[in-house]
């Protein structure tokens, strides 16, 4: 063989008795320290994300070298499809305007939230899931999970979030033109804090992405890896990827890479 290949032999079992570099070791750290972070954060973060995580660490790394080690170990982060939505929406009556008007960038806390439902499947049946979220910081201020799509399922997590946040008369909260969301009471609720209904246009999913695109990432990161077996176990999953991730945790690129608490915790 070393004929074949015009090595000396002397080079050959000097190179098979060699011991790693500094280089190969430096290399194998840095390896087990992007796998480890990796499972971590449960396969929620790819090689932009986890460069920023190992960097916070004092982990020194690049972009291209986390990407080739989650190659080379055949690591893949959560990721999915874009939403989907239906073209057509036929509800007419008790509708706000559209005050939002995509102007999703706030300078102040509570100055805007915007809310919405999303469907969480559960052994063959659905669960229901309404968030509030501050677009000042993107954290989720409240937040109701339940079996039925109800008026009292967005007005309990609009309660959380009037409990958690500090209320200012023309606070602005949008929303889709959902049956719930045009309720009597669920509009009493928002007129007696003082606030200002916001409705989003007939089909036009654009209105209101930023609470899409928080729903998208949810279920990439979350729900399509899951498969519960009660709704006791839902809830503490969307409980753990909420308060104790998304919003401490999770790196927002809208923010600077920081998490919506960070964030909050800077302006303070």
């Amino acid at each position: 063989m070393c004929k074949a290949m015009k090595v000396s032999r002397s080079g050959y079992y000097q190179f098979i008795h060699r011991k790693p570099s500094d280089k190969a070791k430096r290399h194998t750290l840095l390896q087990q320290a992007i796998v480890s972070m990796f499972e971590h954060y449960k396969a929620r973060y790819g090689a932009p994300r986890l460069t920023r995580a190992l960097k916070s660490n004092d982990i020194p790394c690049c972009v291209n070298t986390v990407a080739e080690v989650i190659k080379s170990q055949g690591l893949r982060a959560r990721n999915g499809r874009a939403f989907r939505y239906s073209r057509f929406s036929y509800a007419n009556l008790n509708v706000a305007d559209n005050v939002l008007k995509r102007e999703f960038k706030a300078c102040l806390p509570n100055t805007k939230w915007v809310s919405d439902i999303t469907y969480i499947r559960f052994k063959g049946q659905w669960l229901y899931l309404a968030t509030v979220m501050d677009l000042f910081s993107r954290a989720i201020v409240g937040w109701s999970l339940d079996t039925s799509m109800t008026e009292e399922l967005i007005t309990k997590a609009l309660k959380m979030a009037i409990e958690r946040r500090e209320v200012n008369d023309g606070l602005i909260i949008h929303s889709d033109r959902g049956v719930q969301y045009r309720a009597v009471k669920y509009q009493g609720l928002i007129q007696s804090i003082g606030a200002v209904a916001s409705m989003s246009r007939r089909s036009n999913c654009w209105d209101n992405a930023v609470m899409e695109s928080f729903f998208s990432r949810l279920k990439v990161e979350l729900v399509f890896a899951e498969k519960y077996q009660s709704i006791e176990q839902a809830k503490a999953s969307i409980f753990e990827y909420i308060e104790i991730f998304y919003n401490r945790v999770r790196q927002h690129s809208a923010l600077g890479y920081l998490s919506p608490m960070g964030y909050e915790q800077r302006y303070a």
